[in-house]
């Protein structure tokens, strides 16, 4: 049964959480080296003064890069992303863009709103500023364009102060289930989607969203 619009649930009960593909780069060395700390501790004041903060960092690092298993909602447009509804705006051409912040608490795996084919994945360099700030629409970002049901979809992958890197899972010309993972945005940032010309946000400023879950579209 379908959640309702307002609401934000948490990951399925009991289900797997895997580690996000596109984490090894930052995880790898965090871990090794709090495993290599933790083992000469007992032997060595220096390497147990290191312990600390590098077990504190990795299991940081774990939670930050968890990427758990969900009960994809049943609707016509689903939040790609983890986070709060940052803004809701009409857009020139008659579109409605929902911009949700995701903090470096939320899951940053982003996952498809809608069924249907990758038209285009383009990146384009920009500057790093907080994403909560308006020049972030600036950033360093992905744009994605959906051949859909409800016509073309974009939503745009924006890096932040911290997230320096978008990973897109899946090509252009591939295509993709609601809710399937598609691409990860390292240390929270923002994700903006377009609703089409005519398709009412379901969603308030302020709110939380959770990809795959949280639907965006009202009846």
């Amino acid at each position: 049964m379908p959640h309702s619009p307002s609401s934000a649930p948490s990951d399925t009960p009991g289900g797997r959480v895997r580690l996000a593909r596109g984490a090894s780069p930052w995880l790898l060395p965090t871990v090794a080296t709090a495993a290599v700390s933790l083992a000469r501790a007992r032997r060595s004041g220096r390497a147990a003064a290191v312990a600390v903060p590098a077990t504190a960092l990795a299991a940081g690092m774990l939670w930050f890069f968890r990427d758990p298993e969900r009960e994809i909602t049943q609707g016509r447009v689903i939040s790609p992303a983890d986070g709060v509804v940052q803004s809701i705006m009409p857009w020139k051409d008659g579109r409605t863009r929902v911009a949700i912040f995701m903090s470096p608490l939320n899951v940053h795996v982003n996952r498809a709103p809608l069924a249907g084919t990758v038209d285009s994945v383009e990146h384009i360099p920009g500057g790093f500023v907080p994403a909560f700030n308006k020049e972030s629409e600036n950033n360093e970002r992905v744009v994605w364009h959906f051949d859909t049901e409800l016509g073309d979809i974009e939503m745009v992958q924006i890096a932040g102060a911290v997230a320096r890197r978008i990973v897109p899972y899946v090509p252009q010309g591939t295509k993709v289930e609601q809710g399937e993972r598609i691409g990860l945005i390292r240390f929270g940032s923002r994700v903006d989607l377009y609703l089409p010309e005519g398709i009412e946000p379901a969603v308030e400023v302020g709110q939380a969203t959770t990809a795959g879950v949280t639907r965006l579209d009202r009846d």
